[in-house]
């Protein structure tokens, strides 16, 4: 889906992790958006029914389906009406890539997809994985470095590609936040979260503060930093 995926290896010898970017491209190929005869573009247009599709885009869309009920409709899988799961996809993926670096023998890794994180292990047995938030103006630098083991890390906000998330309520661009980072243990759902949270402007800090096991901080318009009660204990 046009982001750069880099996989961090912690003294694991003999791992292969080629069946892991075969994994991330048969997603690709699959679900994305950019590609006209992906699955999921496929089904969008009405060429396909869902019964012609891998079992992964139900098990994808049905997952999809209760994070917009869990998150009032602001995570959707349709926003402006067009079928995007992108929102979900990529931390799913991510994950998956863990799941199959996991089932090759790799016990301590990292993998870095556009931002999004997942770490499991320690890359020695004295420190944690250092993971870096962007700061969402200024590009070169950071806004938080956290500390993790066997979590997940997620941010949304413009960054690059602008004014993509939309409020799916009114189909135009939220305002009030500049970034939406969240943590906890599973990055597809992280991942969701940052989306809605991004998505609902104003009212992002606050939601966040309601879910359980993710911790979240937020950058706002104004340029404050609002941070979920446990977040603190993520920071390096």
């Amino acid at each position: 889906m046009g982001m750069p995926i880099g996989i961090d290896l912690a003294d694991e010898r003999g791992v292969d992790i080629e069946p892991v970017f075969d994994w991330l491209r048969w997603v690709d190929a699959t679900f994305s958006t950019y590609r006209d005869d992906s699955d999921v573009s496929r089904l969008g247009r009405g060429e396909i029914t869902i019964a012609d599709c891998p079992p992964e885009v139900d098990e994808v869309l049905t997952r999809c389906l209760a994070l917009e009920r869990e998150t009032d409709g602001f995570f959707s899988a349709r926003p402006a009406g067009r079928l995007d799961p992108s929102g979900y996809v990529k931390g799913w993926a991510v994950a998956g890539a863990a799941t199959r670096l996991a089932a090759a023998g790799a016990t301590r890794f990292c993998i870095n997809a556009g931002g999004d994180v997942v770490a499991r292990g320690r890359p020695a047995p004295d420190r944690l994985w250092r993971v870096g938030v962007r700061h969402p103006e200024a590009l070169d630098e950071l806004a938080a470095v956290l500390s993790v083991e066997d979590l997940a890390v997620a941010t949304s906000g413009a960054y690059e590609r602008g004014a993509h998330i939309l409020d799916p309520h009114t189909g135009a661009p939220p305002s009030g936040l500049l970034s939406v980072t969240i943590v906890g243990p599973d990055l597809a759902t992280a991942d969701a979260y940052a989306t809605a949270a991004f998505a609902m402007g104003a009212a992002g800090p606050a939601w966040t503060a309601t879910l359980e096991g993710y911790d979240a901080m937020c950058i706002t318009s104004d340029r404050r930093v609002l941070t979920t009660p446990g977040f603190a204990r993520h920071r390096a």
